[in-house]
């Protein structure tokens, strides 16, 4: 229902895919397509009882525990471009400071990152591994269990954290900063992080393919190209500064500290 009225909205009505959002230079007018705003999300995904509920106790539905599984969770899915399955079944036994491969997938070579320490998978995994080692003595079976209560997991080693249940946790994490989730699913990962490290951090296809484990013969170009495009990424910058010699500097990269465009 809600996919009818969102092409309601945007076809007959031609409002668009883009979220509704109030005007950022215009106060109390807003744009984009109603369907799309994150009450109705909300609304949609758990209805009228299980909204308000959310809507009075913000963070009641995960702990500080499952946060920073999740935390873990993300960051590999991003920064390694792993299918979400194949990051829910990475065990203890996976996490390895030697060179092995596991069932023909060529190893992830991570190091820390000073500079950006919220993205540094190394810092990600050490805090989990502590919180888990209070839980459980013994590390074992899978990293991610399934979530039990409002902060615990599962004690069985083998009881994995199932797709949906991640999904419904991630949505709850964009409704947490008021994201609309209906756009995002378990692929969004995959695709951030190849945009990641195309845009942020300067690869080139090839590097990404091969980092990825993606065929580098380009026989399937759309393999790459759809999680570098997508209907709902927002413009780095505006297009009357494409060519604008004297266009506004970017952020500061955090490794050369320049804020020119040519990276």
């Amino acid at each position: 229902m809600c996919a009818t009225i969102s092409h309601k909205f945007g076809r007959d009505y031609q409002l668009g895919t883009q979220p509704w959002l109030e005007h950022p230079a215009m106060p109390g007018k807003f744009i984009g397509n109603p369907s799309l705003s994150v009450t109705i999300s909300q609304y949609m995904e758990y209805g009228p009882i299980l909204c308000k509920r959310k809507a009075e106790n913000p963070s009641e539905w995960a702990g500080f525990l499952l946060h920073m599984m999740l935390y873990l969770l993300y960051l590999p899915s991003m920064l390694c471009l792993l299918h979400y399955d194949e990051a829910l079944w990475i065990t203890w036994a996976d996490v390895t400071f030697q060179t092995h491969q596991y069932g023909g997938i060529a190893p992830f070579y991570i190091y820390t990152d000073p500079n950006q320490p919220w993205m540094c998978l190394l810092r990600a995994f050490a805090i989990w591994w502590l919180l888990a080692h209070e839980k459980h003595e013994d590390l074992n079976g899978f990293i991610f269990r399934n979530k039990i209560g409002v902060d615990s997991i599962s004690i069985n080693p083998m009881d994995c954290m199932t797709s949906n249940s991640s999904l419904e946790c991630f949505r709850n994490n964009l409704l947490d900063i008021s994201v609309d989730p209906q756009p995002y699913g378990t692929h969004s990962f995959h695709q951030g992080g190849c945009q990641f490290l195309h845009m942020m951090r300067g690869w080139s296809f090839q590097k990404i393919c091969d980092w990825g484990g993606w065929a580098k013969n380009f026989d399937n170009p759309d393999t790459i190209f759809k999680y570098l495009l997508s209907w709902n990424d927002n413009l780095a910058e505006a297009r009357e500064h494409y060519m604008n010699p004297n266009r506004p500097w970017c952020n500061p990269c955090y490794s050369c500290r320049r804020t020119c465009h040519c990276g």
